[in-house]
């Protein structure tokens, strides 16, 4: 979605970067610190290296080692993080199989720390076939000449691009932007825009450098989040379709950009775009557009949306498609004012790039009222753009008793400004002028502190970054779930870092397009579910470039499975915040088992969804016959890797679903399910046990959920475990009580 904001023009930041592998949650014994143990190559054969880690940390930590396993290293390298004492780390460094064990401290910064704390390193390994990899960004277009998209070391493009770049005076194409097109169906285009593929907005910059964007080491924002800004696929190529202006983006042009991007030969479609309100299949341009792009073998990722927490918010919900929520990591951006009393108070959402120099006088704004214009202090309070009295804030620090872009204070030649904010934690947001923002306790202190004397001053320090001890957790304004058109399918279907990143920008305007604000910036630090949709699709490349030859459905499948639960405790609506839980694309390039999908399986979900043939036909365009009977009984068969089962209030539920799984692990397994539920949820099984001979090979089991009346959503999940592989699925049966839907 596009980045958050308030007002609306607002493009809600922040970033962060940090030594690599620093753990992401705190320690529960002070004498335990974080140690890598690095143990050289992967153990060869069909050994478990969750395992081995396990059984290495039982030997030093006894029964409780689980606990102390913090991340396991098992497909480019061997190695895991553990909570260890000094002691405990000194004995595993003399093991046998041990390399080295050190500290996992924080060092200097070396890496935006997204990736990082998803678990997907900088030198995780790649294969040769990533720079093949296409990846087709429909966005606002794209600035080359960011170090992001150098094409130096790059080759020609692969031999499948059939894609064009459409030149202009101001814009070319190069080794790693390998096509550019653009769309504006009216050929009106906004007269602060651009009529060729470049960025005069920062947002499809941003995304495209999330998900593909080169290494390029000493980024930041004017020396914020400072490290190695990365893609996921740091040596794939982009192909751009500008779709979005500075006056939204078009159906027409969204489902141009798709036909082309198909045709060109995109291997994965990244949109960071969505609707208003949700919409039928037949009249949404991007389920559409992505349908037939899973037909052609194009996954789709598309952004949660940016209308949470309420539920039913959720905006792409399409099953052929990769719907992502955006996810807080382990740090935050917090701003400090210190007062002339030497009283000191820091809160978030201001990302504050100046420096002040020195204390400066500090006044309320509900003193300056800007009485020739006819207002009183009840409107200039509020620090409203016109009610301040330039002669009296011009150089001064003001105090605001409401939350702004911050417009009305730098007009009236404010040095900068204190305001509260109770409305939007865990996130930034750079302001045109030196700004922090207070929860309404610490303001009232401010506020107490100008009454007690006559020459009240502050200071506004820079920006700094603390650590988020509950992350991940999916943030406030990310949709939620339950799916508002088809409530057997859950959405979203995973939640990713879309908080605080740092990423490629435009240099066409300043940092924030307010005038005064003379700040151009290579990399800008912002928040949305739309840097969130990049983050999935750089990881949908990274699947496909190590098995090239999955479906959509496939890799999709592979992202869910392997992801890493969320707690629900600080994730209160559970899987219809987060899904399947916090991507983890080292996990994802095998997963043993997938949940695969083709054209015929969605076209007799939508048949038992109730469209009719000539729907279809439009939507497919293949004469389609829905089986007689097909209404309200396959729906819950779809051949999901997660189970969403609805009822209405007050009633229980007694749900058998069918599911078929394909083996891409070993070739001769044996599989075990697994089930977990919360207190009044029953998950049975048959069978439960699954034994492959082969690649390729499929197995069909059930699955019964079964829950007395509910009022509330219960959930639980089902993991198949061969010793090497586990395959996680979640489940949720819920009360739906969406008249929409």
């Amino acid at each position: 979605m596009g980045n958050m904001a308030y007002p609306p023009t607002w493009l809600l930041l922040i970033s962060l970067a940090c030594a690599l592998f620093i753990s992401c949650s705190g320690a529960a014994n002070k004498d335990r610190k974080d140690y890598i143990v690095y143990m050289g190559d992967l153990p060869k054969g069909q050994v478990s290296a969750s395992s081995l880690h396990t059984n290495l940390l039982q030997q030093v930590t006894g029964s409780r080692a689980s606990e102390h396993l913090l991340h396991s290293y098992k497909r480019s390298f061997n190695g895991f993080v553990a909570r260890l004492t000094e002691e405990e780390s000194k004995k595993i460094s003399g093991m046998k199989g041990v390399v080295s064990v050190f500290p996992n401290g924080k060092k200097k910064l070396l890496t935006t720390r997204s990736w990082d704390f998803i678990g997907f390193p900088q030198n995780v390994s790649r294969t040769t076939v990533e720079s093949n990899i296409i990846v087709g960004m429909l966005d606002t277009g794209i600035w080359p000449e960011s170090d992001s998209f150098n094409d130096t070391g790059f080759g020609p493009p692969p031999s499948k691009w059939n894609g064009t770049c459409q030149t202009s005076s101001n814009f070319t194409c190069n080794n790693k932007i390998i096509g550019a097109r653009y769309y504006r169906s009216d050929g009106q285009v906004p007269p602060d825009d651009f009529s060729s593929p470049r960025d005069s907005e920062g947002h499809g910059s941003h995304t495209s450098s999330t998900a593909a964007g080169n290494s390029v080491v000493g980024a930041s924002l004017l020396g914020l989040g400072e490290g190695t800004a990365r893609g996921g696929v740091p040596s794939a190529r982009l192909a751009v379709y500008k779709i979005c202006w500075s006056d939204g983006c078009y159906d027409a042009d969204i489902l141009a950009a798709f036909d082309d991007a198909i045709a060109d030969g995109v291997d994965i479609i990244s949109l960071s775009v969505g609707g208003f309100i949700p919409l039928d299949y037949f009249e949404d341009s991007i389920a559409i557009g992505a349908f037939h792009s899973m037909k052609n073998g194009i996954l789709t990722s598309n952004s949660a949306g940016n209308s949470g927490p309420d539920p039913y918010s959720v905006e792409n919900f399409s099953p052929w498609s990769l719907s992502v929520a955006a996810s807080i990591i382990d740090r935050k951006f917090v701003t400090g004012v210190k007062l002339g009393n030497n009283e000191r108070y820091e809160g978030t959402l201001a990302l504050n790039t100046f420096e002040m120099d020195g204390m400066l006088p500090l006044i309320w704004g509900g003193d300056a009222p800007n009485t020739s214009a006819g207002y009183d202090g009840s409107d200039s309070r509020y620090c409203d753009e016109g009610t301040l009295d330039k002669s009296k804030v011009s150089g001064k620090i003001v105090l605001c008793d409401g939350l702004s872009e911050g417009l009305g204070a730098i007009a009236a030649g404010a040095a900068g400004t204190v305001m509260p904010n109770d409305e939007y934690p865990d996130m930034s947001f750079a302001f045109p002028l030196p700004t922090a923002c207070l929860d309404s306790g610490n303001s009232s202190y401010v506020h107490e502190y100008i009454n007690s004397t006559s020459t009240p001053t502050a200071n506004i320090e820079k920006t700094s970054e603390s650590k988020n001890e509950l992350a991940p957790y999916v943030i406030w304004f990310s949709s939620r779930g339950p799916n508002p058109i088809s409530p057997d399918i859950l959405s979203p279907d995973i939640a990713a870092p879309g908080v605080d990143i740092l990423a490629a920008w435009t240099e066409a305007s300043s940092l924030t397009g307010v005038p005064g604000d003379n700040r151009v910036v290579p990399y800008n630090i912002i928040s949305g579910t739309s840097m969130a949709c990049p983050h999935a699709s750089g990881a949908a490349a990274y699947v496909k470039s190590f098995n090239p030859t999955w479906s959509p459905a496939a890799i999709k499948s592979a992202l869910m499975t392997t992801a890493t639960p969320m707690s629900p405790q600080t994730n209160t609506d559970q899987e219809f915040a987060y899904g399947a839980g916090q991507l983890n694309p080292l996990q994802a390039i095998n997963p043993g088992l997938v949940y695969d999908a083709g054209e015929g399986d969605y076209i007799y979900y939508l048949c038992a969804q109730g469209y009719n043939s000539t729907k279809l036909f439009l939507l497919s365009g293949e004469n389609v016959i829905c089986p007689v009977g097909a209404n309200g009984t396959f729906t819950w068969d779809l051949n999901y890797p997660s189970i969403a089962v609805p009822t209405q209030p007050g009633a229980g539920v007694n749900r058998t679903v069918t599911r078929t799984v394909t083996n891409v692990g070993s070739p001769t397994s044996t599989y075990k399910a697994s089930v977990a539920g919360q207190q009044g949820l029953t998950i049975t099984v048959v069978p439960d046990v699954l034994s492959f001979k082969s690649l390729g090979e499929t197995q069909t089991f059930t699955v019964t959920v079964t829950a007395a009346a509910l009022s509330n959503a219960v959930s639980g999940s089902l993991v198949w475990d061969d010793g090497v592989y586990t395959v996680r699925s979640p489940i949720i049966a819920y009360v739906n009580d969406d008249s929409e839907s």
